[in-house]
């Protein structure tokens, strides 16, 4: 099972995922300051240990840089995360998150079309 994690370590995830699994504490600091995001080192430093630990993350050392690389990927998080609040909100009742979608209007007819051709194709994409 997929640890939780808080915003912040999701965050830090998805710049690492965007940077095709793997990156530099530097990249990271970077990619962080264009998100307006701002953190200091030991609380990034911190982060980036706890997401080890849960398990999300391996580092290995370039001379006296670390570079993270995920161990679990953007849609194995997805697709976790998504089963967690299905069940916890509607005990794992698919069809009733998608008639709130439907009745709250919370996608586009694109979107809807999306959706009928992927089912339509026995849900390959």
């Amino acid at each position: 099972m997929i640890q939780q994690v808080s915003d912040f370590e999701l965050e830090l995830m998805k710049i690492i995922w965007k940077n095709n699994g793997t990156a530099l504490y530097a990249e990271i600091t970077e990619a962080l300051d264009k998100k307006g995001l701002h953190a200091t080192k030991n609380t990034i430093i911190s982060l980036l240990s706890r997401l080890i630990s849960k398990g999300y993350l391996t580092t290995n050392k370039i001379g006296r840089r670390n570079r993270y690389t995920a161990l679990v990927s953007e849609g194995e998080y997805q697709e976790a995360q998504t089963a967690a609040f299905i069940d916890k909100i509607y005990e794992g009742n698919v069809s009733g998150l998608v008639s709130t979608l439907i009745q709250k209007n919370m996608f586009s007819p694109e979107e809807y079309e999306e959706l009928l051709k992927h089912w339509e194709g026995g849900g390959k994409d």
